[in-house]
């Protein structure tokens, strides 16, 4: 994981990022690295930066190549009107046939992840047979049979209700499985070989996997996504703004990713705000509450009021059953207006006395305030994990850089792996004009 943070105002804007990154050696061995680079200048002549969070690479190649690829070779000297189209043109990069990701690594991806999440669905059903067998000490052919529908079903109608992503059409699906009929035929036979599949079992199977490389399921984790952010200024923009996506992989020729936010400083909205990945802390110093906690609380809250009006009513003994029915539900109606308005004060009090203060010095701070305020907000992070337990997926160095339309991309704060004294030709050849 990764903490991450941009600030805006109308003058600049400020990016910082830490410099863990996780590598995982297979199933279950994972190494933690503090030298990660997250943060670049994605033209070398305009002002325009991206970060980058989640997987450190794109399709087995490092994200740092990828970018630095599409800064030399792709976007050059070329310059856009605005932010947005910084943020089309790199996708367009990803997308566009690029040699960088030829069909042999399309298909290996495909495969290990189709293996991945069948095997997924195969480990759920061994979960509740054993279940079942701990609380019976048997189980039927029967049961089983109906634990394997039950639970592929539950996953089939989980990918059905999820639209594809809105850069891939729905014939895509169908594409997948008529190209790599034979990949996820083979998969589905070697993963449930034992289970009993019915014809039906095997096309909704099918249609899983092929939903994978489309579409993004709210409640399902997906292990290889990657976060991108490209901020700055366009040619034509007063002020400065983000784009975010989220992005998988490529499949079939097809980049499979979503925009995933954005925002834009304009003269009605004069600071902005944002963390990526790990913002817990962020959230808990802007809204003066920890967003797990604060969950708690209204959960809490909630079935407190929820089941207050059946306690009071069943315990008044003049009324019959009928009457108690239809009090219990008065009751209800008016403990839902009162724990609305409860959580329509708080978050009233919350921006009042929280958020909007922030806000108002942000939108006065000066550049290298902003890089401070920036740097300071992901260390928040970094010392709430260096003081608990667990892995410390958050560490330093944290780089640092301002943006502004004036002065372009501005180091702050950079590591480097190499001494600067000692590689004068490095420098030379990155300024040097094409």
């Amino acid at each position: 994981m990764t903490a991450e943070i941009v600030i805006m105002n109308k003058e600049a804007i400020a990016l910082a990022a830490d410099s863990a990154v996780t590598m995982r050696i297979g199933e279950t061995g994972e190494k933690v690295f503090t030298s990660a680079n997250k943060l670049f200048s994605l033209s070398k002549y305009h002002p325009v930066g991206i970060m980058v969070y989640g997987d450190a690479n794109f399709m087995d190649i490092p994200w740092e190549t990828i970018i630095k690829v599409y800064r030399e070779k792709e976007l050059g000297k070329k310059v856009f009107e605005t932010l947005e189209e910084y943020g089309r043109d790199f996708i367009a990069f990803l997308d566009d046939g690029n040699p960088l990701f030829p069909d042999s690594v399309q298909e290996s991806y495909l495969h290990s992840s189709i293996y991945d999440y069948l095997n997924f669905i195969r480990e759920v059903i061994r979960e509740k047979v054993h279940s079942e067998m701990d609380e019976k000490g048997e189980i039927a052919d029967e049961t089983i049979k109906q634990i394997v529908s039950e639970t592929i079903k539950e996953h089939y109608e989980k990918w059905l209700k999820t639209d594809n992503v809105p850069s891939i059409p729905k014939s895509f699906n169908k594409n997948i499985i008529t190209k790599y009929g034979g990949i996820i035929g083979k998969a589905i036979e070697e993963v449930f070989e034992r289970l009993p599949l019915s014809k039906s079992h095997s096309n909704q199977l099918k249609k899983i996997t092929a939903s994978l490389f489309s579409k993004f399921p709210e409640d399902i984790e997906i292990a290889n996504i990657s976060g991108v952010v490209i901020a700055g200024f366009g040619e034509k923009d007063t002020f400065p703004s983000l784009e975010s996506f989220r992005v998988e992989a490529i499949v079939n020729n097809k980049l499979k990713y979503e925009k995933h936010g954005s925002a834009e400083i304009n003269f009605q909205t004069t600071a902005s705000i944002t963390p990526f990945a790990q913002g817990e802390m962020v959230v808990t110093f802007m809204e003066g509450i920890d967003p797990d906690l604060e969950d708690h609380i209204e959960n809490n809250l909630a079935e407190i009021f929820d089941k207050y009006p059946e306690i009071l009513v069943d315990n008044m003994e003049k009324f019959d059953d009928n009457e108690k029915r239809l009090l219990k539900e008065k009751l209800k109606e008016v403990s839902n207006e009162i724990f609305k308005g409860y959580q329509e004060d708080v978050r009233t009090y919350r921006r009042k006395n929280y958020v909007d203060p922030v806000v108002r010095v942000v939108t006065m701070l000066p550049k290298d305030e902003l890089a401070a305020m920036a740097e300071t907000l992901v260390n928040l992070t970094l010392f709430k994990q260096k003081v608990t337990l667990g892995t410390e997926t958050v560490a330093g160095p944290i780089d640092v850089a301002v943006i502004s339309k004036g002065d372009g991309l501005i180091w702050i704060k950079r590591k480097h792996y190499f001494k600067e004294e000692l590689n004068p030709q490095f420098f030379a050849r990155y300024y040097k004009e094409e």
